[in-house]
This record gives structure tokens, sequence and C-alpha cells, in this order.
């Protein structure tokens, strides 16, 4: 065999093996790219549900004031709650607010046991059951959302997972995760 025969064999097994890695390389980066963006594209949806939320709100607290007009303390609390999600920049403090606002909504969803009217009153009873339903909705988007966050997360983690993350700007997500508030049951002090 020739210098130049083994050389260039030298050279075609470099260049195939450059190829090689730079196919793998693109894959990652790709790979990393389309998990970030499931990851946005489910917080978004997670978003929209809190959202359709946000708009059954003021209809539900109008329906509850007209019976319970004394319970000032509660809606302000609803009112507050809300305003906190709009001001949160990052999906942890959005998680928090949301939450802060779960235990405002359930605080003033109790109120139906306190008033009775409340329970026969069809707007009230017609506005509970499309927030059940949006509640519904959230909790599965809320999955989806963690179950995105976890696949982008996993991946990130593993050893090449990083480096193609890197690459592509991707870093890891944060989780949706409830607050000490949501966890306990509301009280309500009249």
């Amino acid at each position: 065999m020739s210098a130049g025969r083994i050389l260039l064999m030298v050279f075609g097994g470099l260049l195939i093996l450059i190829l090689m890695l730079g196919g793998c390389v693109y894959s990652g980066y790709n790979q990393a790219i389309e998990m970030d963006e499931a990851v946005k594209s489910q917080w978004a949806q997670v978003e929209n549900q809190l959202q359709r939320r946000f708009e059954l709100i003021p209809n539900l607290v109008n329906t509850v004031k007209g019976v319970a007009s004394q319970e000032e303390k509660i809606y302000l609390g609803v009112a507050n709650a809300r305003k906190a999600y709009f001001q949160a920049q990052s999906v942890n403090d959005k998680a928090r607010a949301a939450s802060g606002f779960e235990s405002a909504l359930s605080r003033l969803l109790v109120l139906r046991e306190t008033y009775p009217q409340l329970k026969s009153d069809q707007s009230f009873l017609k506005l509970q059951d499309q927030l059940e339903g949006t509640e519904n909705r959230l909790a599965v988007e809320r999955k989806r959302y963690n179950d995105s966050v976890r696949v982008l997360n996993t991946f990130i983690r593993k050893l090449l997972g990083r480096l193609y993350a890197g690459l592509a700007g991707v870093e890891q997500a944060e989780y949706f995760e409830i607050g000490e508030e949501a966890r306990s049951t509301p009280k309500v002090e009249f």
C-alpha cells in the first residue's frame, strides 16, 4: 500500500467520523430545541386555563356578593391573588400566585355552605360548574406541563444532553408546584 493511499484512507475515516459526530450534535441540538418548545407550549396551555379561570371569577364573586355582601375580606383576597398572578414574572412566581388564588377561591366557594340561598341560585350553580370544569382542565394541563418539564430536565441532566442543551441555549425548566396555602383546608371566619 502506498503512503498516498493510506493517507487517503485516514482522511476518509476522519471525514466519516466528523460527519457522524456532526450528525449526532445536530440531532441532539434539535432534540433540545423541540423539548424546550414543548415545555413552552404546555406552559401556554396552563396559562390559557388560568386565564379562563380568572375570567370566570369576577362573575362568581358578583353573584356571591349579592347574597353575602359582608364578606369583603374574602372578595379582596380573591382580587389581590388575581392581581399577584398577573404581576408575576417567572413560572415559579406565577405558580405561587396561582396557588394563592386557589386558596382564596376555595374560601369563596365555602361561602355556599354558610348561605343556603347560594345553593339554589342558578347563576351561581352554572358558574360553579364552569369553574369546576376549568379546574379539571387546569389540572390536566399542569400535569402535561410537568411531564414536559420532566422530559426536558432529564435530557439536560444526561451526559450529552447537557452539551446539546448548552449549544441550543436551553436551560432546565421549573415544575409547576402548588404552594403551602393551597395544600391546607381553607378557614373562613365570620
